[in-house]
Order: C-alpha cells, then sequence, then structure tokens
C-alpha cells in the first residue's frame, strides 16, 4: 500500500512543470520586491501594499491548481461560458465603472467596491484565447485543406469574435488592452496555418495602416481627424512624450522623463536594493522597471528580461510536448499575451514605444492583471499535466510500474 502510494505521488509530481513554477516564483519576488521600494519612495504604506499583493498572488496560485485540473475536453466545454462571461463583464463595467478611477485614468474600465478595484478586460484576455483556440480548431477539421477561400472565411470567424471586445474597449477608452487583443489575435493567425499569400499582405496593411496612423498622431490635421474618431488629448501627449520625452518634463512628459532618469541612474550594477534617490509617480505600477533598473542597473535588468525568456521558453517547450492542435492555439494566445506585455512595458519604460499603461506581468502591482497572467500559465500547467497523465494511462509513460 505505501508502495502505491509513494509510486502515486511521485506520478503526480512528474506531471507538474516546476521549471514554470520556478520562474513564476521568481518574477512574483522581484515583484514583491519592486513594489515595497516603489511604495516607500511614495511615502505610502509599503507593508500594505505588499501584503495585498501577496494574497492576490495566493489567489492565482489557487487558481493555477483548479485550472490544471481541466483537461483538453473540459477547456473546451468552458470555452464558450468563459467568454460569453467576459463580455457581460466588459458590458457591466461601462455602467458601473469606477467614477473616480475614470476621472484619473481617463478610462471606465475598473470596478470599484471599497477599496477592492477590478479590471475585467484582464480575465477576459484568457477567455479569448479559449475562443479563439476552439474556433480555429473546429475551423481546422472541418476545413481539412487550406485555401484562400477557407482561410478567409477562418479569418472571418476569429474577427467576429474579436470586434465585440474592441467596441467595448473602446467605449471603455482602454487603447492599451485593445493592443494586447490585437497582438493575441496577430499571433494566433500565423499559427492557425493561414496561407503566407493572405499573410503577406495583410502584413503589409497593417504596416501601411499603422505608418499613416503615425502620420496622424503626428500632425496637427490628423489629430483633428482622429479627434472625431474619439481619440483623446492625453493620448497624443503620450505620443508627444515618447517622440520627445525632454520636450515637456514637467508636465504630460514629467513621468516617462523621471522614468528614464531612473532607469539610466542605476547604470551597470543599481545603487543597491531600496536606494532611490528619482521620483517616479506611480511607480509601483506601469513603472515598475524603473525599480530595477535605479536598484539593480543593467546588469539586474537583463537578469529580469532573461527570467521571462525562460518562461516563454518552458512554455514553448511544453506546447511541442502536448502535439494537440487545440493546447497548441492556446499556449500561443497566451505565450503572445505575456510577451506584448513585457515588450510594451519594458520599451515604453526605456522610450522605445509609446506611454501605454500596460503592467509588467507578475512584477507590477495590480490583482486583476497578476490574475489573468496566473489564469494564462494555469492553462499552459493544465497542458503539461494532463499530457502526462494521458501517457501515463497508455502505458507510455513510466512503464515501471
Amino acid at each position: 500500500m505505501q508502495i502505491r502510494e509513494n509510486r502515486r505521488k511521485n506520478d503526480v509530481d512528474s506531471r507538474i512543470d516546476y521549471g514554470i513554477i520556478f520562474s513564476v516564483m521568481m518574477l512574483a519576488l522581484i515583484g514583491i520586491m519592486s513594489i515595497y521600494v516603489a511604495t516607500v519612495q511614495d511615502s505610502q504604506n509599503p507593508l500594505k501594499n505588499v501584503a495585498s499583493q501577496i494574497v492576490w498572488y495566493v489567489i492565482g496560485a489557487v487558481v493555477i491548481a483548479v485550472i490544471m485540473q481541466f483537461d483538453a475536453e473540459q477547456l473546451w466545454q468552458v470555452a464558450n461560458y468563459a467568454y460569453y462571461a467576459g463580455l457581460a463583464l466588459l458590458f457591466l463595467v461601462l455602467i458601473f465603472y469606477s467614477r473616480s478611477y475614470a476621472a484619473n485614468t481617463g478610462a471606465k474600465s475598473w470596478f470599484a467596491i471599497g477599496s477592492f478595484t477590478f479590471q475585467p478586460s484582464e480575465v477576459m484576455k484568457p477567455a479569448f484565447i479559449l475562443m479563439l483556440g476552439k474556433v480555429i480548431t473546429n475551423h481546422n477539421s472541418e476545413y481539412r485543406s487550406h485555401t484562400i477561400r477557407t482561410d478567409f472565411l477562418l479569418i472571418g470567424k476569429m474577427l467576429l469574435y474579436t470586434l465585440p471586445i474592441m467596441v467595448l474597449l473602446k467605449l471603455q477608452n482602454d487603447f492599451g488592452t485593445i493592443l494586447v487583443f490585437v497582438a493575441i489575435l496577430g499571433g494566433m493567425i500565423l499559427v492557425s496555418g493561414i496561407d503566407w499569400r493572405i499573410l503577406l499582405p495583410a502584413f503589409l496593411i497593417v504596416a501601411v495602416v499603422g505608418g499613416t496612423a503615425l502620420l496622424f498622431a503626428t500632425t496637427d490635421w490628423g489629430r483633428q481627424i482622429l479627434g472625431n474618431f474619439g481619440f483623446r488629448s492625453y493620448q497624443f501627449a503620450r505620443i508627444d512624450s515618447w517622440l520627445d520625452p525632454s520636450a515637456d518634463t514637467s508636465e504630460n512628459g514629467y513621468q516617462i522623463w523621471q522614468n528614464m532618469k531612473a532607469i539610466g541612474s542605476g547604470q551597470l550594477f543599481g545603487k543597491g536594493f531600496n536606494v532611490s534617490n528619482v521620483y517616479v509617480p506611480v511607480r509601483e505600477s506601469d513603472m515598475i522597471f524603473s525599480v530595477i533598473g535605479e536598484n539593480f542597473g543593467f546588469v539586474g535588468s537583463c537578469v529580469l528580461i532573461l527570467l521571462y525568456f525562460l518562461l516563454i521558453y518552458q512554455m514553448v517547450q511544453v506546447t511541442f510536448d502536448t502535439k494537440n492542435e487545440f493546447y497548441a492555439y492556446v499556449s500561443t494566445g497566451v505565450i503572445m499575451m505575456i510577451l506584448f506585455h513585457v515588450f510594451e512595458n519594458i520599451g515604453m519604460s526605456v522610450g522605445l514605444l509609446p506611454l501605454t499603461g500596460i503592467p509588467l506581468p507578475f512584477v507590477s502591482q495590480g490583482g486583476s492583471a497578476l490574475l489573468g497572467n496566473m489564469i494564462g500559465i494555469g492553462l499552459i500547467m493544465s497542458m503539461r499535466f494532463h499530457h502526462k497523465s494521458y501517457m501515463f494511462e497508455n502505458g507510455t509513460f513510466g512503464q515501471g510500474r
């Protein structure tokens, strides 16, 4: 009996990807230290902020453990419910949004009950990924051979599930989150098997549209046109701060300018833990990378980036190991979600990209964003867990039992 129990425990342990857990735990540790430093600098209550974030890490860990119990068939069944529940939340937040948050950020994207806040678009991301994974898998099983007609049909199906989210996010005035969903959609289109004769012209169209949008956003006549489509002055101010951070260091460009000064002041090895001489507003959320740059310098920043690359590599490895079409599309969406967050947050922190208000995964303060990322990790962990379980049940795993 004891031998059987030990063997069962070992079987369960072998199905858990401890490499992914290690990467997430290291990022969480960096996040806790960075939030402490950032909130001390702002004369807030650092221990309260750290404790709040730890609670969200614990909730996220429980969510991962629960999602790991869902196999591919169960995730397939959940996809529709999760997607439409997410849409309902995105609609409800337009009615019951936090007035104080909207006044401060310009976006109607937060629920608030007392000190508790929640952004439904963050949990909509994994729900959207599940839904697109189901749509692509269904389509490819129905149309075994790819043709121009069937590929356009697939794109149409994917856009059909994407456009309602885009409309609701536009009504919330949350442009940064729209970019995340676009990145997820683009990544899943790339792996869906669509012909390059469609992808190449589509890429060129996106490049032309992006270049034209930048032209409009940087000219007076263009801004007048964009203003008629709902773009706000603060969004143009972010573009100005991106193109020339030193042009206005007292108002719109103050935050990004201070952020870049903090990162630069860290030099090669940083000033040391909790040594912050440059004030950065709201540092604990979108600008958390400045804490790493100032305290630990270029070397510490590279360690953080390497941790993200390690996490992405481990998730890609899980995808190849499982050899499941639905899982492959879901994992691609999760990888694109996390990768885009990292690319955009660090890019805007060093002045390469415009300021968009996108947090750094597992590091920035914020329960909603952390929960969304933890759900994504749970989906990846589920793939490894149930793939090895399936192999065990079919006698190809643990043959020594």
